[in-house]
C-alpha cells in the first residue's frame, strides 16, 4: 500500500514539475536567440571562419604543425582568418598587403601582444616592452632601449665581443674539419649567439656553471606552450592541477635567481671601483648602464627592480634566441639548396679574397648574401 500512495503523490506533481521544466526550457531558449541575435548584430563583419567544435573551437584544426596548418586554412578560407581558439579568439593574416594595412592604418588597434600566462611569470607581470601593454610608459621604455642599449654606437663597441666569440666558433669548425669529426652546427649556432648576447647584457658569457644559456631555452620551450588556462580562462585552476603554473615557478625561480646575482655582483664592482659613476660607459653591458640611470633618477619613469630584469630577459631572448633560429633556417635552406650555396661561397670568397678573417665591412659588398638572409626571413 505505501507503494502505490507513493507512486501516487508522484503522479499527482508530476504536472507541476512537467510545467517547470516547460518554463525553464522557454526562457533559456528565449536568452540563446536574443544573445545570438545581438552576437550576429555586432559581429556581422568578422572575417570568414572554418567550422568550429562545440568547446574547442577550431583547436583540433592546428593539428601537430600549426604553421602548415594555417597556411592551409588560409588557403582556403582567405588571407583573413578568425580562429576560435577555446574561448579566445585569433586572427591569422597571411597576406603581406593586409599586414602592411595592420601595421599602418590600424597599428594601435593591434599593438598590444596576448599576455599568456608563461609571458605575465617570466617577464614580471609584464613590466618591460616585449608584452608591455601599448601606451606612454611603454613608449618611454622603448625610447630607452633605443637610445641607451641599442644605439649605434653602442652596437659599434659590443664588435670586439662579436669578433671574438665568431673566431672561436671558427676554431672550433677548423679543428673538427682537420680530424674529421662531426659537427653540432645548431648547437655551436645556439652556444655562440647565446654567449655574445650574454657577455653584452650582462658582462658574463653563458657558459659554464652560472650561465644561463639552457634555462632560457627552456623558458622559451615554455614560453610557447599554452596553459589550458589560456584557452579557456573559466578553467584556470585546471593549470594547478596540471602542474603548468608550478613548472613555470621553478623556472622563472632560476632565471631570477640568476639576474639578481648578475645585478649584485654589478652593485659590488660599483663600490669597489666606482666604474658606474663615470660619465663616459661606452664599454659597459646593459646591466651597467640600468644601474647607472637608476642612481640617476633622470628618467620620466620608475626604473625599479623588476622592470630591469625584465627589459634584461627581453634583450637576452631577443639577441639570442631569434638569432640562433634564423642563422639555423638559413643553413638548412642553403644544404637543400646546393646552387645557391655554392653562389653564395664564391660571392664570399671572392669579397674576402683569401683574407683570414671576414670583416664587418665585407658584409656590405654581399648582395647575394643579403638576399638570402632575406629570403630566409620571409
Amino acid at each position: 500500500m505505501s507503494l502505490v500512495r507513493s507512486i501516487q503523490e508522484k503522479l499527482q506533481h508530476q504536472p507541476h514539475s512537467i510545467t517547470l521544466s516547460t518554463i525553464c526550457f522557454i526562457i533559456i531558449t528565449i536568452l540563446c536567440i536574443v544573445k545570438f541575435t545581438r552576437r550576429n548584430n555586432k559581429f556581422n563583419n568578422l572575417p570568414p571562419s572554418p567550422p568550429k567544435l562545440p568547446i574547442i573551437g577550431n583547436l583540433h584544426q592546428l593539428g601537430t604543425l600549426p604553421h602548415q596548418s594555417l597556411k592551409a586554412l588560409s588557403k582556403k578560407y582567405g588571407p583573413l582568418l578568425l580562429l576560435q581558439l577555446g574561448q579566445t579568439q585569433a586572427l591569422v593574416v597571411s597576406s603581406a598587403e593586409l599586414v602592411e594595412e595592420i601595421a599602418k592604418s590600424h597599428d594601435i588597434a593591434f599593438s598590444n601582444r596576448a599576455n599568456t600566462k608563461a609571458a605575465k611569470i617570466f617577464f614580471y607581470q609584464c613590466k618591460e616592452v616585449g608584452f608591455a601593454p601599448y601606451g606612454e610608459e611603454w613608449r618611454m621604455k622603448r625610447k630607452l632601449c633605443v637610445l641607451e642599449l641599442l644605439s649605434t654606437n653602442r652596437v659599434r663597441s659590443f664588435q670586439p665581443i662579436r669578433k671574438d666569440e665568431v673566431s672561436m666558433m671558427i676554431n672550433t669548425i677548423c679543428e673538427a674539419c682537420a680530424k674529421g669529426s662531426i659537427v653540432n652546427l645548431s648547437k655551436m649556432i645556439i652556444t655562440t649567439a647565446n654567449n655574445i648576447s650574454s657577455r653584452c647584457i650582462f658582462g658574463r658569457s653563458s657558459d659554464g656553471r652560472k650561465g644561463i644559456g639552457e634555462v632560457v631555452r627552456k623558458m622559451m620551450s615554455q614560453l610557447t606552450t599554452l596553459g589550458i588556462g589560456d584557452l579557456f580562462p573559466s578553467l584556470n585552476w585546471v593549470d594547478v592541477l596540471t602542474g603548468f603554473n608550478s613548472r613555470l615557478k621553478v623556472t622563472f625561480a632560476e632565471l631570477d635567481a640568476f639576474l639578481e646575482e648578475v645585478i649584485e655582483e654589478h652593485k659590488r664592482k660599483k663600490k669597489d671601483k666606482n666604474i658606474i659613476n663615470d660619465s663616459s660607459y661606452d664599454n659597459k653591458d646593459f646591466v651597467d648602464i640600468f644601474l647607472q640611470l637608476q642612481e640617476k633618477n633622470m628618467l620620466e619613469f620608475e626604473l625599479t627592480g623588476d622592470t630591469i630584469r625584465g627589459i634584461l630577459m627581453d634583450m637576452f631572448v631577443g639577441g639570442s634566441d631569434t638569432v640562433s633560429t634564423t642563422l639555423e633556417w638559413a643553413f638548412s635552406e642553403l644544404a637543400k639548396n646546393p646552387k645557391c650555396m655554392k653562389k653564395a661561397q664564391e660571392e664570399v670568397r671572392r669579397i674576402v679574397d683569401g683574407k683570414s678573417k671576414i670583416e664587418e665591412n665585407h658584409l656590405n659588398q654581399m648582395n647575394y648574401m643579403k638576399c638570402v638572409l632575406k629570403e630566409t626571413l620571409r
